[in-house]
């Protein structure tokens, strides 16, 4: 339970990402009971976000397209915090709050890693080549081949590039870091 960083003598806690269980379909009644808690508190330093990671998804019914958000992790909720005896009973106390993911009473912070994995925080991801842009592929399978950009999804951080095989083009998918510019 140590995130704090030694600054010339000063002990400064830091915000970490932690795991929150809830009950099954209280994860936006937890996320507004704490954001009030938070406000009603004073406590904005402290608790810094809370997330209820949601995806979109489309469904057809009746042969009509629909925009539904849905829950990446049904049960759980993110809360980005320092974690100080106050803050851990306030989320602790929360009504519909099971308890924290972690051994014992002792929440585990994510690792920065695990929360991109999440969804929950992006890094932006850039890429110096464009559609119609010549490219080497760098790894992978067809290392060493040259292609065309066809499309970028920067969501996705992928790319699809046509690549001539055996006297065909075939279009295939890369990732960003499979590739180079010429």
């Amino acid at each position: 339970m140590d995130n704090s960083q030694n600054d010339g003598g000063k002990t400064v806690l830091t915000h970490e990402w932690y795991v929150v269980h809830t009950y099954s379909g209280y994860e936006n009644k937890v996320k507004a009971n704490l954001l009030k808690t938070v406000e009603n508190r004073g406590l904005q330093e402290i608790i810094r976000e809370i997330r209820v990671p949601v995806e979109e998804m489309v469904e057809v019914r009746n042969g009509k397209k629909k925009t539904v958000q849905r829950k990446v992790y049904p049960g759980y909720v993110l809360i980005n915090m320092i974690n100080t005896p106050e803050s851990w009973y306030i989320v602790r106390n929360t009504r519909g709050v099971t308890g924290f993911v972690g051994p014992g009473s002792d929440p585990t912070p994510l690792t920065l890693e695990d929360v991109e994995a999440m969804g929950t925080v992006r890094t932006a991801l850039q890429i110096d080549v464009s559609v119609g842009e010549n490219i080497r592929i760098v790894s992978g399978p067809l290392e060493g081949f040259i292609g065309t950009v066809q499309e970028i999804d920067y969501d996705l951080a992928s790319l699809r590039v046509m690549v001539s095989m055996f006297g065909r083009e075939t279009p295939i998918d890369l990732n960003f870091d499979q590739i180079e510019k010429l």
